[in-house]
C-alpha cells in the first residue's frame, strides 16, 4: 500500500512533533487536491497580520474572524486561495463560483461577486500561497514520519487562530495519537 493512500481532498495532514521545518512545524494542512501529479493544500493555523480587506477589499467583510489572510504555505505567496464552508443545504455543484472539495467545503473563485456568494456561505478564509508536493514527494514524507493523515471536520477550515488547532485535531484522534498533543513546543524547556 502506498504511504499516501489515505490522502484525499478534505483530509488533514498534521505535522508530527519531529517535523522541524519552520514552514510546517506544528501545522495542520487541509488537502484541496491529491492525484498522481502531486498534492495541493493550505496551512490552516498560520494567520498573518494582513487583513483580507487590505488585499481583497470586496471580500474583506465576508472573511471569518479574525478577517486576516492566512499563510497557506511557502509556495507562491503572492497567490490567493479561498476556502468557504457552504451553508447547510447548499451543494457546491449548484453554486456558481465555487468548486467543491469535500462536503460543505469549497474552493472559491475570487473573481466571483462576493455579494452573490456570501448568502450561501457560513464562512470563508483567504490564504496567501499554498503547500504543494510533487509526484511521490508527500508519500516519502509520510513514510519518513513527518505527517499524519487524519479526517477533517468542516469547522477546521474556519478555526480561530487563538485555538490550538494542531493539538485539538490530535486529541480527537483517540489513543495513541492523542498523546502527541501533549508534546512540548520546545523539548529543551520541558
Amino acid at each position: 500500500m502506498r504511504p499516501d493512500a489515505d490522502v484525499e481532498p478534505g483530509t488533514l495532514l498534521v505535522a508530527t512533533p519531529g517535523l522541524l521545518d519552520p514552514n510546517f512545524r506544528r501545522t495542520v494542512v487541509y488537502v484541496i487536491d491529491h492525484r498522481g501529479e502531486g498534492t495541493l493544500g493550505v496551512v490552516l493555523n498560520r494567520p498573518s497580520e494582513v487583513a483580507v480587506h487590505d488585499v481583497l477589499p470586496s471580500w474583506g467583510q465576508y472573511a471569518s474572524r479574525p478577517q486576516a489572510v492566512f499563510l497557506g504555505g511557502p509556495v507562491e505567496q503572492k497567490t490567493a486561495l479561498c476556502l468557504a464552508a457552504l451553508r447547510t443545504g447548499e451543494d457546491a455543484v449548484s453554486v456558481p463560483g465555487v468548486i467543491g472539495v469535500r462536503g460543505p467545503i469549497a474552493l472559491v473563485d475570487l473573481d466571483s461577486d462576493p455579494d452573490d456568494l456570501a448568502p450561501r456561505m457560513r464562512g470563508l478564509r483567504v490564504f496567501a500561497g499554498y503547500s504543494g508536493w510533487g509526484s511521490g514527494q508527500l508519500g516519502d514524507e509520510i513514510e519518513r514520519g513527518d505527517w499524519l493523515v487524519v479526517p477533517a471536520l468542516p469547522d477546521d477550515v474556519l478555526s480561530p487562530p487563538g485555538l490550538d488547532l494542531w493539538g485539538r485535531v490530535l486529541r480527537r484522534q483517540g489513543m495513541p495519537l492523542a498523546m502527541l498533543a501533549t508534546h512540548p513546543i520546545d523539548v529543551a524547556r520541558n
